[in-house]
């Protein structure tokens, strides 16, 4: 399974480079609009030199409590990311796919700064690459305040691809061997999760190009097909085929789905042809 397509490889450097220039111009003009919020522009844009240092400036102004300030929280993202194009180019992808799938958002700079669904997914970011270093204890404890801060509960061993949208966020998880292809889109109140005690692969695969309506259950090690449609509330508990709807308790396949790409066009109605 490719997490990362690799044609998009070589454009990571220009990628994060382009939206951060977009960032930048857009905190000048809203620090003109709004000087109150000078102080932290100044903070998490302007004293920043990079996209992903601009994150980590942001994420640790949110999850800095007494168990680590925000200079130690900070360092350790910064660690983390350093040198790593990987993380970036997925950071800058998750990025993208909000400015282009959430109709509410008008720039890169609002989610950077405010949409908690972005921030969890950043906080993953970080905490599966120290999952992946043997840093065990540091992972939990990023998945551990990302959850009480954003009601997002994200396994640091869970491994999710480029273009995730997760949009609202609220009541998000996902579990420790879920796997997550690229550009899918996720709304609030969905769980990825298991249906029991059982050890080894047991959360959903999830290919590409799927959307999940809000409050969708995805329960043990299922299969969504790529560009599928899961409609809102419903619970999956079998494999869903490729470019089908499923709706219901238990979900059953209502018809093959009508947009090519579900995931990109945010459409969540219910209309299909047989």
């Amino acid at each position: 399974m490719t997490l990362r397509p690799e044609k998009m490889e070589p454009a990571h450097p220009e990628f994060a480079e382009d939206l951060w220039r977009r960032v930048r111009a857009e905190a000048v003009r809203a620090a003109e609009e709004e000087p109150c919020l000078d102080g932290m522009l100044a903070d998490v844009i302007f004293s920043r030199g990079s996209l992903e240092d601009a994150i980590a400036a942001r994420l640790a102004r949110k999850l800095a409590r007494r168990d680590m300030d925000r200079d130690g929280l900070e360092s350790v993202i910064c660690s983390t990311l350093r040198g790593n194009a990987g993380i970036r180019y997925l950071m800058a992808a998750d990025l993208q796919a909000v400015v282009e799938r959430d109709a509410a958002c008008r720039s890169p700079l609002e989610p950077l700064l405010f949409f908690k669904g972005f921030h969890a997914l950043c906080v993953h970011r970080v905490a599966h690459e120290l999952w992946a270093r043997g840093r065990t204890m540091m992972a939990l404890f990023f998945q551990s305040i990302a959850s009480e801060v954003f009601a997002i509960d994200i396994h640091p061993a869970a491994r999710l691809g480029c273009g995730i949208l997760v949009d609202h966020g609220a009541g998000f998880v996902v579990g420790e061997t879920a796997i997550v292809e690229n550009d899918v889109s996720v709304l609030h109140e969905v769980t990825l999760g298991g249906t029991g005690k059982e050890t080894g692969d047991r959360h959903p695969v999830v290919r590409s190009g799927v959307l999940i309506g809000a409050g969708a259950k995805v329960l043990g090690r299922v299969e969504i097909g790529e560009c599928a449609k899961i409609a809102a509330s419903s619970v999956v508990l079998a494999d869903v085929p490729p470019h089908t709807t499923v709706a219901g308790v238990p979900a059953a396949v209502v018809g093959l789905c009508d947009d090519a790409n579900p995931s990109l066009d945010m459409n969540q109605d219910l209309r299909v042809h047989s």
